[in-house]
């Protein structure tokens, strides 16, 4: 502990002609240890104590708590990156693209499919299929799995031909038509089979239903979401969203998404690849759980959905995004970029405020890991985002002069979206399971 001197002792130093460099010292670290430096160690995510937010007023790092950048639930957030470490990223250790398993089964265009669609699958699909057929039709023709990759073959060329919206009919029309179509199969025979079609034992359903919603299409949906992240390891930018498959038919599960071009149908979880828009991970809504709303729902889904990722950056809108949810996400090495609400309790009010902010502006808030930016696209408005890739107040040249934060969400965030282009498979087989 540094010596203390009386007001006599410093008096006399003070009248010396030429008082030592010791001495001078020795006031100089007593002086110092009358006050707090207000420095934070950078890899503790605590708030500053009050003592040291009143020995620091007017200091650039400093919080005050009616300063505005206190969340409601007490979450401290920086006005610069003083206090925020660097963004390190996590190893990945698998190559992104298709997995060695995957590589080492395709040789033709039908080992590709046989690896979405497998015998096992297949073998499923013709005898539930079969025992449906006998139990309803008096004359039943055996389908066999030739005749089901016929079958979907069929369905997979309607959608290259662009036939959404035609009737069966006109595909076999002698006139109109394909050839390829009669030439597969008769008109009566589609018929037959999609009339007959099943992926589960219709009679032994409601006993299974009562435990399962989805229990006529469990088996094979179990079979085909294990399938997805066996063949393909995702980049370095993933995104968790959610997808409505169109139908209006019975379900107790089907969703009225208002925003959603076809605004019924059933909700799926995805998580897709940015780069290519593989569905990586798929989960059906259910529906709520008695007669709670459940709470945290987007955050749970989240985590679910990035069970076995690591080294990726997670994007998501604000249904999913919270800041506890990028913090447990940065425990799993996963960075997350998402938009998020405004009423979060751990957004400080400097950020959340538009009012009187001119257009085009941003404003940053910043914890040990975590960037928050606000931007007003136009007077009254503002986009609240969060990161924990970003760790720097960067905005990107231009006229709307756009966060970088913001660059990257829009980059990032169709990955689900695009999979609409390619999942008509998937509709038809959720829409047979639950016409009938």
């Amino acid at each position: 502990m540094s010596k203390r001197l009386t007001c006599s002792e410093v008096l006399d130093i003070i009248m010396q002609p030429d008082p030592s460099s010791e001495l001078q010292d020795e006031i100089l670290s007593s002086a110092s240890d009358t006050t707090d430096s207000g420095e934070s160690d950078p890899d503790l995510d605590v708030a500053p104590s009050s003592s040291s937010l009143d020995s620091t007023e007017g200091e650039e790092d400093s919080v005050d708590p009616g300063s505005g950048w206190i969340g409601k639930n007490g979450e401290v957030w920086y006005s610069t990156n003083m206090e925020t470490t660097p963004f390190l990223q996590p190893a990945r250790g698998v190559t992104p693209g298709p997995t060695r398993y995957a590589i080492a089964r395709v040789q033709s265009v039908d080992s590709v499919f046989n690896l979405f669609f497998t015998e096992e699958m297949i073998d499923l699909i013709v005898s539930m299929t079969n025992l449906h057929g006998r139990r309803t039709m008096r004359n039943w023709t055996v389908v066999d799995s030739t005749d089901l990759h016929a079958y979907m073959g069929l369905l997979i060329l309607a959608g290259v031909y662009k036939s959404r919206g035609k009737s069966t009919r006109c595909l076999w029309d002698d006139r109109s038509g394909r050839a390829i179509f009669r030439a597969t199969m008769s008109l009566s025979r589609f018929h037959e089979i999609s009339r007959a079609l099943r992926f589960d034992d219709k009679l032994q359903r409601p006993a299974r239903r009562r435990d399962d919603k989805l229990a006529p299409i469990r088996s094979l949906w179990e079979m085909w979401t294990h399938r997805l992240p066996l063949l393909f390891n995702p980049g370095k930018d993933v995104t968790v969203d959610e997808q409505l498959v169109p139908f209006k038919g019975r379900c107790s599960f089907r969703q009225y998404m208002p925003k959603k071009t076809a605004k019924y149908g059933l909700k799926i979880w995805v998580t897709a690849d940015v780069a290519t828009s593989y569905a990586w991970r798929c989960d059906i809504y259910l529906g709520k759980i008695g007669n709670a709303a459940e709470v945290g729902q987007g955050k749970r889904v989240a985590m679910e959905m990035t069970e076995g990722l690591q080294g990726v950056t997670v994007t998501c809108d604000n249904f999913f995004t919270t800041y506890s949810l990028a913090q447990e996400l940065l425990r799993k090495k996963i960075a997350l970029v998402g938009t998020i609400r405004k009423n979060k309790p751990e957004l400080p009010p400097n950020l959340v405020q538009a009012k009187g902010r001119p257009a085009l502006s941003s404003v940053f808030a910043f914890t040990k890991n975590t960037t928050a930016v606000s931007y007003v696209p136009k007077r009254g408005r503002n986009v609240l985002l969060i990161s924990t890739r970003h760790r720097e107040a960067v905005v990107m040249e231009g006229p709307k002069k756009k966060p970088e934060i913001i660059a990257d969400y829009n980059r990032c965030k169709g990955g689900v979206d695009n999979l609409d282009k390619v999942c008509a498979i998937t509709h038809l087989l959720l829409h047979a399971s639950y016409s009938y």
